[in-house]
């Protein structure tokens, strides 16, 4: 794989594997510049498809890209699962098919257990993350857990490791009163990841949210993104793409299979 592209370094079992590409090893032109894998931004066609051609002979498997909406949908996926699936997160018991999330400051979480007989990947922006009602994302792929369960029904949260990948830091992603209300009324402890600015919005700690409400879900293995600098896709314009910074902007990818 690219050696710019970041894998996890996380204690998943040695036959799951996971990457999280960049803006390197890519045919696309500016502002695409070179890896993007969204086809749905504006680039052209053939490029985007040479680009996931790239990704695919890198880790030797088969990604289902989804169509992501910002909501909570999760797909359970198969070889046969459609390219352009309607969903934000997905999850699989299938060797060699690849959980595929595409992101541009939202944040990809991906999750497997200690037994490595299940992967996931989740498309956490501020709106997936929070949901309706507190059931995000996150929350409605550990209630598809079960259904991949067969011994052991009940899984336990201890037995799940999470990764977090790069996304918009805590240092640029402003937001209003609504997002931060929407997390305080599920969690008064989301409050202390906002910070508030003179011009009356909030500076807000996407990673932090979702270790938080991983947190709640009984999740104690959460490994990658700290919220320091080096993950912030925003401060970074020669290695991550940014739809807040560009507007104009690819996609990255983050992955997660099995053998």
């Amino acid at each position: 794989m690219n050696p710019d592209w970041l894998v996890p370094q996380w204690p998943a079992p040695a036959h799951v594997h996971a990457v999280c590409t960049t803006r390197a090893g890519g045919t696309s032109v500016a502002p695409y510049d070179s890896l993007n894998l969204g086809d749905h931004v504006g680039d052209r066609p053939e490029a985007v498809a040479a680009n996931r051609a790239i990704l695919r002979q890198a880790i030797g498997v088969h990604p289902v890209f989804l169509t992501q909406v910002h909501d909570t949908q999760v797909v359970r996926l198969s070889g046969s699962t459609a390219q352009g699936t309607p969903a934000d997160g997905c999850l699989t018991d299938q060797p060699r098919v690849a959980c595929t999330i595409m992101v541009a400051d939202c944040l990809p979480v991906l999750l497997t257990n200690v037994q490595g007989s299940w992967v996931a990947a989740a498309h956490a922006g501020w709106r997936g993350l929070v949901g309706l009602g507190g059931q995000g994302i996150l929350e409605q792929i550990f209630e598809s857990f079960d259904a991949l369960a067969t011994v052991e029904p009940a899984q336990s949260a201890a037995e799940i490791i999470a990764w977090l990948g790069p996304c918009i830091g805590p240092e640029s992603f402003e937001v209003g009163d609504e997002v931060r209300d929407a997390f305080v009324a599920h969690d008064p402890a989301a409050l202390t990841l906002f910070t508030s600015q003179a011009s009356g919005k909030w500076l807000a700690d996407l990673q932090g949210l979702a270790r938080l409400r991983l947190a709640a879900l009984g999740v104690t293995q959460i490994f990658g993104n700290d919220g320091s600098r080096a993950w912030c896709t925003v401060s970074q314009p020669s290695r991550f793409f940014s739809y807040r910074r560009d507007h104009v902007s690819g996609r990255m990818a983050a992955c997660i299979w099995r053998d």
